[in-house]
């Protein structure tokens, strides 16, 4: 996985990180499940989804994989706190230090917009997936983004979040991309759909909102843009439009996701 993660690991992501479970972020992998299947979490963040998934699994086999032990220390604090057992694993997605045919199941939610090179990582996804097992990813696709009101200082904060991942060799607008990176991995059998996330009443808009006015002060996607020479002033101006947009009735966004079942 890409050495540089945009997003980083400030609470301000981990807020919107650990509000994903199985239900919001996994709806189209969920009739696939069963018990006693085994399944790897590629990417498993602050662990809220591969909770979800594994509780569908048991007794099977979860195991939670991230890119370094400062991130699986997350996934960890989270299980802690739970009765769910899973195993836990470091491992670079282009490079699984994994036995073939492993899972029945790899997942990986957000993970392909961040890593070098996608089509790399879900071929070794499909190496390490049993044969007739499933490869399941969703990615968010940052263009697909619709809101309204379209405050300008909005049009800023997208342009700047697509210079910064760019930068860090990742894909902003991954999700229109899986289905060419899956066929070029060597997937024969996919099938692609997608799905939103949106955010209109008065809490979820304060959620989201509020949540981006820190994102853009505070967390290492802040810090990258500052090391690239944005003002300041450009930061807070967009901190300030995530306010004023989360603080207007009428505030809406939509956030497109591609999703992929690939057979293995």
């Amino acid at each position: 996985m890409n050495n540089v993660y945009t997003h980083g690991h400030h609470e301000s992501v981990l807020r919107s990180h650990s509000w994903r479970t199985a239900g919001n972020s996994a709806g189209y992998l969920l009739p696939h499940l069963r018990p006693g299947m085994s399944l790897l979490d590629v990417g498993a963040g602050p662990g809220t989804i591969t909770a979800d998934l594994a509780r569908l699994v048991e007794p099977g086999r979860t195991t939670a994989l991230e890119a370094s032990e400062a991130a699986l220390d997350i996934t960890r604090a989270t299980f802690a706190t739970l009765d769910v057992q899973v195993e836990f694993a470091v491992g670079d997605g282009h490079a699984l230090d994994l036995p073939d045919d492993t899972y029945d199941v790899v997942h990986a939610h957000q993970v392909l917009q961040h890593v070098a090179d996608p089509v790399q990582a879900l071929k070794e996804m499909r190496r390490v997936c049993k044969p007739g097992g499933i490869v399941a990813v969703r990615d968010s696709d940052y263009h697909g983004f619709v809101w309204y009101p379209e405050l300008p200082e909005l049009d800023e904060w997208m342009a700047l979040y697509q210079r910064m991942a760019r930068a860090n060799g990742g894909e902003p607008d991954a999700g229109r991309r899986l289905l060419s990176w899956a066929l070029a991995a060597g997937f024969e059998q996919v099938d692609a759909t997608a799905t939103t996330w949106t955010f209109a009443n008065d809490e979820d808009r304060a959620w989201w909102g509020g949540m981006w006015a820190d994102r853009i002060l505070k967390s290492a996607l802040a810090e990258q843009s500052r090391a690239a020479g944005v003002p300041e002033e450009t930061l807070s101006a967009i901190s300030k439009a995530w306010q004023t947009w989360a603080a207007r009735p009428d505030g809406w966004i939509s956030i497109l996701h591609g999703e992929l079942l690939c057979t293995a």
